[in-house]
């Protein structure tokens, strides 16, 4: 099958650190690759991939010094890579966008159907425009994210992934233990509910996350000033070495999130190591944490800071295979392809061309 998968265009593919949406369109397109079809990257040009790469900009826009506006900045190349894609559409069986409503019009233009998996939340000020696109196809990546009162076409749920292998199991937390908080460091993140956490049961955290300009003054007033370089650590930005290191040698990750979060991929990262993970009761973390196996959901700081004194409860050993049975790359891919053959005997249906039969033949073959 040929598939065409339009990445955004501000980290590149996979991320060298943060970065949740490219990080899980590199590891669907590689395995894509692996399993015989035929796939096209939209993505920046550092981006490293099995696919053939169809390069929009020379890097990532994150990594560009320039006095434009970024926001005018971000769809110019925006405007780049869905014109590349609709002047290309005609090679490609199926497109499936990652990039949200901007995608939209060109969906209407492409000669190939195209498929949204929507990635994060749809703020108020959006509703109206994925209200107008609501017969297109999307996926949400949680139960939870689903927005039924907008009546979106939703073909499935399919939950993000993580490559299991590159994630090594760590048996035994470090002594002294200390607790771990891995996230942007922002409101919706709660990395200063962590430092409360932390305060309360006098352990030891040590936190990492980028600070994006917009929640620089939060940082700056409510977690700051609680850095010490003792009892609360701050580590900066984390790699993927130190990604492992930091949560595979906790007793604990905290995920005090104060939103709904759609999925939140360092909830697996941390049980992918054997780390439980103690989290806020909203959004998705239902979906992903099996609680008082692979960690503990909670409503309030009081239940984290009794969930953390009862993490003896908890296997390491479970955790991790809890990650290995219900979101690793196989079952994440295995998702996309069902909603692929969804969307081509839609296409078959509607339209009943021969292109369309020997397409769906084509994907059975390769899906057999």
């Amino acid at each position: 099958m040929r598939i065409a998968q339009v990445a955004p265009l501000w980290e590149r593919v996979p991320p060298p650190a943060y970065g949740g949406i490219e990080l899980v369109v590199g590891l669907l397109t590689d395995e894509l690759v692996r399993r015989g079809h035929e796939v096209t990257l939209f993505a920046s040009g550092d981006s490293q991939t099995l696919a053939k790469l169809e390069a929009i900009s020379p890097k990532a826009l994150r990594n560009f010094e320039t006095d434009v506006d970024p926001t005018h900045f971000y769809y110019l190349y925006l405007t780049l890579e869905m014109n590349r894609v609709c002047e290309l559409s005609s090679e490609f069986d199926l497109i499936h966008s990652h990039i949200g409503f901007p995608f939209f019009p060109c969906a209407n233009l492409t000669k190939a159907p195209t498929l949204h998996t929507i990635h994060g939340t749809i703020p108020v000020s959006e509703e109206h425009l994925w209200k107008a696109a609501r017969q297109q196809n999307f996926i949400s990546i949680s139960n939870n994210q689903r927005r039924n009162d907008l009546g979106l076409n939703y073909l499935a749920t399919v939950y993000n992934a993580i490559n299991t292998k590159n994630f090594p199991f760590h048996p035994q937390p470090d002594k002294p233990p200390y607790l771990a908080f891995l996230g942007r460091m922002s409101p919706e993140k709660g990395p200063h509910l962590a430092v409360k956490i932390a305060k309360r049961t006098g352990l030891l955290l040590k936190m990492a996350g980028k600070i994006d300009p917009c929640d620089q003054q939060f940082f700056d007033t409510e977690v700051k000033p609680f850095i010490d370089g003792q009892q609360i650590q701050f580590l900066g930005e984390a790699d993927h070495q130190m990604k492992c290191d930091l949560m595979g040698r906790a007793m604990a990750t905290l995920f005090p999130i104060t939103w709904q979060e759609p999925f939140g991929l360092v909830m697996i990262e941390s049980m992918a190591v054997g780390t439980p993970v103690v989290a806020m009761k909203m959004g998705s973390t239902p979906e992903i944490i099996a609680h008082g196996r692979s960690g503990f959901l909670c409503n309030n700081l009081d239940e984290c800071v009794a969930a953390v004194e009862s993490l003896g409860e908890i296997s390491r050993t479970d955790c991790r295979d809890h990650v290995v049975a219900n979101f690793g790359v196989r079952q994440m891919v295995d998702g996309y392809e069902a909603a692929y053959q969804q969307l081509l005997q839609q296409k078959f249906m509607g339209d009943g061309h021969t292109k369309t039969i020997h397409q769906l033949k084509s994907f059975q073959r390769l899906s057999a």
